[in-house]
């Protein structure tokens, strides 16, 4: 193609679309070596401001990066190992927890038998066709969990190695990606890859601030109510809160069925929704506005689509990464000319009405002649 010619409309249209589908092959196809490798990203760029304020004061290079990666190890471990305790303080309840399943089953039965005039033995029979469909299905699912927990491990090892070598040649991968370009954009890459980090910066460190707020407030709500697993459904609860709109119904569901089981009073159930709602208000109006700000101006829209996606693609993990990662191709969208449009389509109403004057279609001029007498 010769310089100075631009590409049609249709053109640009197919290598956009054709680009996004082969990215989205990779991650389907190759997610256990991408995802690790995403994830150590974001830890990195959380990690960098402590690690150049440590370089600052002489640190040696691989000093000042071990020390903020080992505290935030400890930090996860931490979660985890508080995660696994109260799980397996719920497990200890099992016996309880089937007298008070098989009662609330019990009392279900009877008003599907009341209301819907389905009669219990045939309630009975639907479920001994569901356990046994269970039943044939349960060695795939068995090697599902065993390809889970080996996922688990996997990102054990490899987050921190993948982490420590990033904030290692930081440098030269910067370099790489400016290298790239040389047909005078350096300034453009420099300039996308350092807004980017900060996006990822703000967005992570907001999100970890707003999951502990989160956290707090599901914790007094849920002890004050006085539910048994109080402190383990507040956490779950915000935890699932890291995944937009999908996590926190999630989340309502899970607390309301644990609730029902182990409360005996049903207006529990009630309260622990009405608690929930609450928190999930506050923060939807206060706490995302406040202290993520506006670093990240996806609409929801897309921030639903997204999230689908990304677990589509990826399961949970892509769940995870799919806000930051439409955050990360927001800044690129915008700062390439003919990728504004998606950068655009990304974005939110106030940001629309800030660069209408910048997209807004040129006025068609008149065709209509003056005739002169």
């Amino acid at each position: 193609m010769l310089s100075g010619t631009k590409s049609p409309f249709y053109q640009k249209l197919s290598l956009t679309l054709i680009s996004l589908t082969i990215i989205c092959l990779g991650l389907y196809f190759a997610k256990g070596i991408i995802l690790p490798v995403l994830f150590a990203i974001l830890l990195a760029m959380l990690l960098l401001p402590v690690t150049n304020f440590l370089s600052r004061k002489k640190f040696p290079k691989p000093l000042s990066i071990i020390i903020p990666l080992f505290l935030s190890i400890v930090v996860i471990a931490a979660v985890v190992y508080f995660l696994s305790s109260q799980v397996i303080n719920f497990m200890d309840d099992a016996p309880k927890l089937r007298e008070r399943i098989a009662e609330v089953s019990a009392s279900f039965q009877r008003w599907l038998n009341t209301s819907v005039h389905i009669s219990v033995p045939k309630q009975n029979e639907y479920l001994k066709d569901t356990v046994e469909n269970i039943k044939e299905d349960a060695p795939s699912i068995v090697g599902a969990t065993f390809l889970s927990i080996t996922g688990v491990f996997t990102y054990i090892v490899l987050l921190p190695i993948y982490t420590f070598l990033i904030l290692y040649y930081r440098t030269t991968i910067k370099t790489f990606f400016i290298s790239v370009f040389k047909n005078g954009d350096e300034d453009q890459v420099n300039e996308v890859l350092s807004e980017s980090g900060t996006i990822a910066q703000h967005y992570i460190t907001g999100l970890l601030i707003e999951t502990t707020i989160v956290f707090t407030l599901n914790s007094i709500g849920f002890l004050i109510l006085g539910v048994k697993y109080a402190i383990f459904l507040a956490l779950l609860a915000a935890l699932l809160n890291l995944i937009p709109y999908v996590g926190m119904l999630v989340a309502n569901i899970i607390c309301m069925v644990v609730t029902l089981i182990s409360s005996e009073a049903i207006s529990d159930v009630l309260w622990v929704g009405i608690i929930l709602a609450a928190v999930q208000f506050i923060d939807n109006n206060f706490g995302m506005p406040l202290i993520v700000g506006n670093k990240v101006r996806i609409n929801a829209l897309v921030t639903i689509v997204g999230v689908l996606v990304g677990g589509a693609l990826c399961g949970i993990p892509g769940m995870f990464l799919a806000i930051p990662g439409l955050a990360v191709l927001k800044v690129i969208f915008d700062k390439v000319p003919d990728l504004q449009p998606w950068g655009l389509l990304l974005g939110d109403e106030g940001e629309m009405a800030a660069k209408k004057p910048r997209f807004a279609l040129p006025r068609l001029r008149s065709r209509s002649k003056t005739v002169k007498v």
